[in-house]
């Protein structure tokens, strides 16, 4: 084991875990993450839970609970994911505490489904922050559309965020936009601005995975080359963007009365492509205040190898606009790929969603007391 997740956190990125199940809780695992390897946060989405509850054991007794007492399959996913949130949130709080509520935060996502409608995912995140009641949760809502104004009015009513599924450099800034509008609202409602945290979560692996999948289909020289670039350097365009807005009037005012920066936060840093280095989104994207969540298997790698090498984002901006223009010079549209893995992100966790109530709602009838 190498030191590698200690500099990591010493250049003042939050390691957070990618995963939570039951077991994780009861097992003292996650406890044991956060004292031996720097993690001081833990994100979950749709497929985390669907994983969790239709392969993990820990469930069955609150699942026969549930079935006695005839809730309905909707209502019992949120009392279980509710639950595991509540109580890793409750290990989380001497971190949360430590470091004045910027970290020791654990993320639970608004239901998928209602990513295209702003209503309905403004009523649910304030539906989940009363569920949970935790002071250290961040409500997930999708940075669809739809999602844009719900972050405004989740925010402006004191409710932290986590915003999820970003994927463009554009979509971004207008994410950072809504974050501001909202501390704008919170502010003139009185609510105490310090209190309120947020993090944007920036996709990173995918927008490799499918630009890697265009160029491919191109198969000449100048597109293996082009290989394994885009994502990080569609990244790191997104620090600069954060820089730029984080140092504005705008935010000057905000600043003065004590509201939080929204962190860029790495998402999907698991490596799907073998041929790169398994820690490369780790790696690469080294910049103070920012959160990279990991999967375990991505923590373990940059435990054991990971190369931290000091901040690996500020002063490559040139080159990584350099890297995003030979991309768009072989024909491949930025703006095209950013949408379809928006539209695919938003219909996995739909799809994750549905499995999850399928699962459970067997469970539910398997161990339903027999009538009579």
């Amino acid at each position: 084991m190498t030191d590698a997740l200690k500099r990591l956190s010493d250049e003042g990125v939050a390691i957070w875990l990618d995963d939570l199940s039951r077991k994780r809780i009861t097992s003292g695992n996650l406890a044991e993450l956060i004292d031996q390897q720097h993690v001081v946060g833990v994100t979950t989405n749709p497929s985390i839970f669907q994983k969790a509850i239709s392969h993990g054991d820990g469930y069955e007794q609150q699942l026969t609970d549930l079935a006695v007492r005839k809730v309905t399959v909707e209502e019992a996913v949120r009392m279980i994911t509710t639950a595991d949130v509540r109580d890793a949130a409750d290990i989380l709080r001497p971190v949360f505490d430590a470091t004045g509520g910027q970290d020791g935060r654990v993320s639970i996502e608004v239901d998928p489904r209602l990513a295209h409608n702003t209503p309905a995912t403004i009523a649910e995140a304030k539906q989940l922050a009363w569920l949970v009641d935790r002071p250290n949760t961040l409500i997930k809502i999708p940075a669809t559309k739809a999602g844009l104004p719900a972050i405004t009015e989740v925010i402006g009513k004191g409710i932290s965020v986590n915003v999820t599924l970003i994927f463009s450099l554009e979509r971004y800034r207008e994410v950072m936009d809504a974050y501001l509008a909202g501390l704008e609202k919170a502010k003139a409602a009185g609510l105490d601005l310090s209190k309120i945290q947020s993090v944007a979560s920036f996709f990173v692996s995918r927008v490799d995975t499918e630009i890697d999948k265009r160029l491919d289909a191109l198969g000449t020289p100048e597109a293996k080359e082009a290989r394994g670039k885009a994502a990080v350097a569609n990244a790191r365009l997104a620090y600069e963007a954060y820089e730029e807005v984080f140092s504005s009037d705008r935010w000057a005012a905000l600043d003065k009365a004590r509201a939080n920066k929204q962190r860029p936060l790495w998402a999907s840093t698991g490596v799907k492509d073998p041929a790169y280095k398994d820690t490369l989104y780790v790696d690469d994207l080294v910049a103070p205040g920012t959160v990279n969540t990991m999967p375990e298997a991505t923590l373990d790698a940059t435990a054991d190898h990971g190369e931290i090498t000091g901040d690996t984002v500020r002063g490559t901006y040139d080159q990584a606009r350099a890297d995003l223009d030979a991309v768009a010079k072989l024909g491949i549209s930025y703006d095209d790929v950013v949408q379809v893995l928006e539209d695919e992100g938003v219909d996995k966790f739909a799809v994750s969603w549905n499995d999850l109530l399928k699962s459970t709602e067997a469970e539910l009838k398997r161990l339903a007391p027999s009538e009579g």
